[in-house]
């Protein structure tokens, strides 16, 4: 117990992580089986999620019909420490019999959120009431409608059988990812977790529309209302960023993960498409797009086609970014560049910085459209990730199809 305290407070996991099973007291590590996980967050309300421990170094972490495998599991003494996929978020906890209790951490940014969990139980949210209505259909929402700085509009998606719910909400610039949880009655209770971002939505539903809080982590939270709308829609993803008066084509330089500089007039990227690519490895919604532009790139390096990355890290000194990139790149396996714009923060008014032609950086992730002649054709803010179902679907039916027109020209 003492040695995970320091950990904690020193925030010096990493040579904790570095601890292999040798020098386990519990011998068996995690057992096999379903374990319901709890964060702590604001309000004394607690954010669940489940996993499902496959072997000592494997669990899946579940939300709605996502399954995130986690295989970085290390132990030492009274110690185990998951290391989320992809991402810097890790939970480090001691063995209570057969349960766990410690924290989820992150480190760049000095969070640490209480964090236990229950052995042999799979039940995300208890629901005590039958639902008094349904919210399965599309909700007109907005989050902090009260604080002018702080707003903004979304649009809520969910099915519903019976009390299970499940979906997520679009906001301009991307989804809360897959969401899940109950209709107790009338109150909604909806979490989701892998290992980047926490949520935790809770609302009273009267009457066709919703009032309620949102929790990230045990650092934020912000009410929002929503009221059903079958036909509400959000601006077009095409038009939120775009190129300031004067200027039809961006330029940089950037290090990628060998500290060489590259530019976008490089010839390797002279008389082709080009798709730039505004991105953080710590952004879920980033993660679903590299998966998606990885394997496109794949299918497509042939032709005249070149993506790139421009990686906006909160790692706190260049050499843990450059890791982090290459983390992501071996994970996902991408084979276009990665460069480090900014690290320290990711900061969006300091990125834009970066990119000074762009009206603003609105967005993680953001794609910029540049055609053969180095002109800026289309920019698309955000991303709607495999959790949106059919705007996922449209997004690459879009994509595919305007790379296609580029390349033909």
């Amino acid at each position: 117990m003492r040695y995970i305290v320091a950990c904690l407070i020193a925030l010096t996991a990493f040579s904790c992580k570095e601890a292999t099973k040798t020098e386990m007291v519990n011998e068996t590590g995690l057992k096999v089986g379903t374990y319901r996980a709890i964060l702590e967050v604001q309000d004394d309300e607690e954010l669940p999620f489940i996993f499902e421990v496959k072997s000592p170094e494997k669990l899946h972490i579940f939300n709605a019909e996502e399954v995130i495998e986690v295989d970085e599991i290390t132990y030492r003494n009274d110690s185990v420490f998951i290391q989320a996929p992809v991402f810097e978020g890790y939970i480090a906890a001691i063995f209570e019999g057969n349960n766990l209790k410690g924290s989820f951490i992150k480190e760049s940014l000095d969070r640490i959120v209480p964090f236990k969990a229950v052995y042999n139980n799979g039940r995300r949210f208890k629901a005590n009431n039958e639902p008094k209505q349904t919210v399965a259909g599309t909700w007109e929402t907005v989050f902090s409608p009260n604080i002018k700085s702080d707003r903004y509009i979304a649009k809520g998606v969910f099915e519903q059988d019976k009390e299970k719910v499940t979906g997520t909400f679009r906001t301009t610039t991307g989804d809360y990812r897959y969401l899940e949880g109950v209709l107790d009655g009338d109150t909604l209770k909806l979490s989701t977790f892998d290992g980047a971002h926490a949520f935790l939505f809770k609302a009273k539903v009267t009457d066709s529309k919703m009032v309620g809080t949102f929790y990230s982590g045990n650092h934020w939270k912000e009410t929002f209302v929503a009221k059903f709308n079958a036909d509400y829609e959000l601006p077009s993803a095409n038009d939120l960023t775009f190129l300031k008066e004067g200027y039809d084509s961006i330029d940089f330089v950037f290090p990628n993960t060998s500290d060489e500089l590259v530019g976008l007039k490089d010839d390797k990227f002279k008389d082709k498409v080009v798709v730039v690519q505004i991105m953080g490895t710590w952004c879920p919604n980033c993660l679903d797009e590299s998966k998606y532009y990885a394997d496109f790139y794949r299918k497509n390096k042939d032709k005249d086609l070149e993506i790139i990355a421009l990686a906006f890290e909160y790692a706190k000194d260049k050499e843990t970014a450059f890791s982090r990139i290459d983390r992501l790149a071996v994970n996902v396996g991408i084979e276009y560049p990665i460069l480090l714009a900014q690290y320290g923060t990711s900061d969006k008014v300091k990125a834009q910085e970066k990119l000074p032609m762009l009206n603003h950086v609105l967005s993680y992730p953001t794609s910029i459209f540049i055609d053969k002649k180095g002109k800026v054709r289309k920019i698309h803010t955000g991303f709607n990730g495999p959790a949106t179902g059919e705007k996922y679907t449209e997004f690459k039916t879009e994509f595919e199809g305007f790379v296609a027109e580029l390349l033909a020209e």
